[in-house]
């Protein structure tokens, strides 16, 4: 396990499903069933992927990834910046290429907690 424990206790206290993965190096956040925009996409949930970088919490994460691909209804239609995909754990998910600014990301302040809000806030606000 590589989560920092103020993130691990603050996903078991809202009560997501997660797992830390490790794959081709690369240490990985996977929320479960992360629950959608009701109506903004194909899927009311999907998995979510926060790649951490190494220095996590000191380095902010960079994207973040879906599996399955969100699409935006009733277009059909990709959300700018998300045409990319990685693999991870054999697996195929969607980059979404949002990026949190580094004199954004407070040392000692910002975790799990404030990227997930980074997070809700581009899926609310994709076009």
């Amino acid at each position: 396990m590589f989560l920092p424990e103020f993130d691990r206790e603050y996903l078991l206290e809202k009560e997501y499903v997660f797992e830390e993965k490790t794959d081709a190096n690369r240490n990985g956040l996977i929320i479960r069933n992360w629950i959608l925009p009701v109506g903004k996409y194909n899927f009311e949930k999907s998995n979510l992927l926060i790649i951490l970088p190494n220095g996590y919490p000191e380095v902010r994460p960079d994207m973040w990834y879906f599996n399955p691909a969100l699409l935006l209804v009733p277009s059909n239609s990709l959300a700018k910046q998300t045409q990319a995909n990685i693999n991870f754990e054999g697996k195929i998910w969607q980059r979404w290429s949002r990026h949190y600014p580094a004199n954004e990301w407070r040392c000692g302040i910002d975790g799990i907690h404030t990227y997930l809000k980074k997070v809700q806030t581009a899926l609310e606000n994709a076009t």
